[in-house]
């Protein structure tokens, strides 16, 4: 069997498993994990370069990719899919973890210089208080969209997923609600 034979016959296979795990099959599944926990387990690797949260990060793409197999429209793009799942998910990963650095507290305090005047803490703590205050006077999905995006660090693909909208909606709807938090602050400092 040559080459190109062998590899539609596992398209088949997979495309086969992917609508099983659509329909429920707890099993298809589980052998969907079996044939490509290496390959997740690989990205995830060499993107993060640490075996535990490799891991860590493999589980959890295997969990988004079963709660998410009904999107998958073209079963056969499994593959293609769970990687793009395992690379985004494994960038945010790294995003947000914090670098591994060891200081003795003697040092930290030697070495750290207080930035800002008194003054800079006054107005910043200000800034977030209008901040706050004009997220308060917006709109529930205005409000959520920023929140997603700048306080709990979602990507625009996270947030396609987590609002179930697509990926140019969600940059129209933070366009605009940027755009809505502006003038609420505006107005606020108008009062103020």
């Amino acid at each position: 069997m040559n080459a190109i034979n062998k590899n539609l016959i596992e398209l088949r296979q997979t495309g086969d498993l992917v609508r099983g795990a659509q329909a429920g099959d707890r099993e298809a599944f589980g052998k969907l994990f079996e044939r490509f926990q290496p390959t997740v387990m690989a990205i995830a690797m060499r993107r993060l370069r640490d075996h535990a949260d490799a891991q860590e990060l493999c589980q959890d793409v295997f969990v988004q990719a079963l709660l998410k197999i009904e999107q998958l429209r073209t079963p056969e793009a499994f593959v293609g899919w769970l990687r793009q799942i395992t690379v985004r998910m494994a960038i945010n990963r790294a995003i947000r973890r914090a670098p591994a650095i060891s200081v003795e507290p003697e040092m930290l305090e030697a070495t750290v210089v207080g930035s800002g005047t008194p003054l800079d803490r006054v107005l910043e703590v200000e800034r977030k208080n209008q901040i706050r205050a004009g997220l308060d006077r917006l709109g529930k999905l205005d409000r959520e969209t920023l929140v997603a995006f700048y306080v709990d660090g979602q990507s625009l693909l996270e947030m396609a997923d987590g609002f179930e909208a697509p990926l140019g909606t969600i940059k129209r709807r933070l366009h605009v609600a940027r755009k809505r938090l502006a003038r609420q602050i505006e107005s606020l400092e108008m009062v103020g």
